[in-house]
């Protein structure tokens, strides 16, 4: 009798153990299934590399991680400090077989890790997730790369140049806000007239001079000097050269203060900032500091062009831009589907909390939860601009083209001194491009 009871305890163990077994393989199945997401209290684990230095970069973390949790508490996110080193940090870790599963990435990376395998491709999770009907439509150049694949889910959009004015100075010298060449010569020789500078600009910096002559470059070309340094169009183009000859046209007729290559920001602001300028030429993240100085005061206006057709024609093509970037995913991860998921989660949160909590709008994706931090007069007129926006260009800094770069930064700077020619403009590009 003994026996036979050892015999049946022994069965039953057996039995048990097998049934615990299939349990367990049925949570891994259920893994598989659902992409990698842990069933029951098992929480899957991933690496994320982002910024997260100050109060502003820890809060765009911290809400994306509390957003998270609640969409899916079975992934749980070790954070590893971005380090301020142009990426060095990050393309060690590739060169070592040890990237994050998620990581911040702009285009250098990008560009870096395409040619090493070590960045995965996104262009299925982009549209399985929805990404794709998610993103702004003028901001799918930070989305797609040139060789038109997805590598990292953006959050932060394109960035803008904007023509100031002091609505104020307008009114009381009874100057029309310009929209033509005409108009703008007509305002400029009102102003000097009353003692105000027209234009005010920290050309010692070498991208504000670029930025002018692409403002008027757009006019012709929507797509400014991008199309200069991808090759699509040519300095020699009559859209370039005329450009060029607008913007010696008004620097000649005094449109910007004496010796405007030697000030610097502080300067040139505070010419505008105390009224001092009607006009003054930055890029969209002036709008809190002239919000400040001027209050309602202060506006942006679309660019004057050659003639009234041009300038409806081009109204909203804006100089500026961004470049592809945002959380990539590593090709090595264990579950490329969860990681994706997971980094398109994060960019989405990151939009979110700078559109809703730092009153911005320059966002890659649509959002559409109510804001927390009202927006800036000038920032309610920008996000309802920006859906409609037909065309970007980019920063000198954002240029590929290394050569046409340097060439096109001292030309535009030499352009604005007065002492140069659109033809010596139009040759020294040229001569870069060769």
């Amino acid at each position: 009798m003994k026996k036979a009871l050892i015999g049946m305890l022994s069965l039953i163990m057996v039995f048990t153990l097998a049934a615990c077994g299939g349990s367990n393989n049925g949570n891994n199945t259920d893994n598989a299934n659902t992409g990698g997401e842990a069933a029951g209290d098992k929480k899957t684990k991933l690496r994320v590399y982002a910024q997260y230095s100050d109060e502003d970069t820890k809060g765009y973390y911290d809400y994306a991680v509390a957003e998270l949790a609640k969409e899916m508490p079975n992934v749980e996110l070790e954070l590893e400090i971005q380090a301020q080193d142009d990426g060095q940090k990050l393309k060690s870790y590739a060169a070592t077989g040890n990237l994050p599963d998620i990581f911040n990435a702009g285009l250098d990376q990008i560009n870096v890790f395409k040619k090493s395998n070590n960045i995965l491709q996104l262009d299925e999770y982009v549209e399985k997730f929805g990404f794709k009907d998610k993103m702004q439509p003028s901001a799918m150049n930070t989305l797609y790369a040139d060789d038109d694949h997805v590598y990292a889910f953006p959050y932060a959009g394109n960035e803008f140049i904007l023509l100031y004015y002091n609505k104020e100075l307008f009114e009381q010298n009874g100057v029309k806000v310009p929209t033509t060449k005409e108009e703008l010569l007509t305002a400029i020789d009102a102003f000097k007239g009353k003692g105000v500078t027209p234009m005010s600009i920290f050309a010692k910096e070498k991208w504000p001079c670029v930025a002018l002559y692409d403002v008027f470059a757009t006019r012709y070309n929507a797509k400014g000097i991008s199309a200069l340094d991808s090759g699509e169009a040519k300095p020699s183009d009559e859209a370039y050269t005329k450009a060029a000859q607008d913007v010696l046209d008004l620097v000649k007729a005094g449109l910007l203060p004496k010796g405007a290559t030697n000030l610097n920001y502080d300067q040139a602001a505070a010419l505008f900032h105390e009224g001092k300028a009607a006009m003054f030429l930055n890029g969209q993240w002036e709008v809190e500091a002239s919000t400040k100085a001027l209050g309602d005061k202060v506006g942006y206006m679309y660019y004057p062009a050659p003639d009234a057709a041009s300038y409806e024609k081009n109204k909203l093509a804006f100089s500026g831009g961004g470049n592809p970037g945002g959380f990539a995913v590593s090709a090595n991860t264990p579950d490329k589907e969860l990681a994706a998921k997971v980094a398109s989660f994060i960019a989405l949160k990151y939009a979110e909390f700078k559109y809703t909590q730092k009153g911005s709008p320059i966002v890659a994706t649509k959002v559409d939860k109510e804001v927390t931090k009202q927006f800036d007069p000038m920032m309610v007129t920008l996000s309802q601009d920006i859906p409609k926006i037909t065309s970007t260009t980019a920063f000198a800094w954002g240029l590929s083209n290394a050569k046409f770069k340097a060439a096109i930064e001292d030309a535009s700077q030499a352009l604005l001194s007065g002492g140069y020619t659109a033809d010596q403009f139009v040759g020294d590009l040229e001569s870069a491009l060769k």
